[in-house]
């Protein structure tokens, strides 16, 4: 397999650290986004050679998607892979929301409109940012880390979000058929031994 430039999202943190590693050892090329500098940090002195670029990046932020995307072009000159894996997870509510799952009563505007920026609309706007250079290369793969069915029918607003952006994902894999972009969702199979998991 010939070599590609893929942009990971949540990079720095645990699934995504872990793929940018396996991506590198295959000879891959990683743009690494995070908010962490601190993180990123981490990563690049763990993994860092001269395939890997990290990109702080706080995604909530509707022009830092675009920002990341552009950087990982700037730097590689290409781009055929992104992988969506960034995500607010339910410990960003209260350190029990994970066991202990908010009601209605207790969801908020904010903290609906947080999540959904951070889990659904980052991955539509880097995405969109990031198809016209698959599209250029004639060959991509677009890959959206996503939750097991049960946690999207059983936790909000984590489960809600997960649920749209594999919505979304099967529209894109429909869109994209036949131009050599393909899209598919990343389903971890349970809770991840991560700092994502309070």
């Amino acid at each position: 397999m010939p070599s590609r430039v893929v942009l990971i999202t949540g990079a720095a943190g645990g699934l995504g650290s872990v793929m940018a590693a396996a991506l590198l050892a295959d000879g891959h090329a990683v743009a690494a986004v995070d908010r962490s500098p601190e993180a990123l940090a981490r990563l690049n002195a763990a993994l860092g050679r001269e395939r890997l670029l990290p990109i702080k990046a706080d995604l909530s932020q509707p022009a830092a998607c675009a920002q990341a995307v552009a950087a990982a072009v700037a730097h590689f000159g290409r781009l055929e892979g992104v992988v969506n894996n960034a995500g607010i997870g339910m410990s960003a509510i209260r350190p029990d929301a994970e066991t202990n799952h908010p009601g209605i009563a207790e969801m908020d505007a904010e903290t609906w409109d947080r999540f959904f920026a951070v889990n659904v609309r980052a991955p539509l706007l880097v995405t969109q940012a990031a198809l016209p250079h698959l599209r250029t290369a004639g060959w991509g793969r677009i890959v959206n880390n996503t939750t097991s069915y049960r946690t999207m029918l059983r936790v909000l607003p984590y489960g809600a979000t997960k649920s749209a952006l594999e919505s979304m994902s099967a529209v894109w894999a429909l869109e994209l058929e036949g131009t050599g972009v393909g899209v598919n969702v990343l389903v971890p199979g349970g809770p991840t031994d991560t700092p994502f998991i309070n």
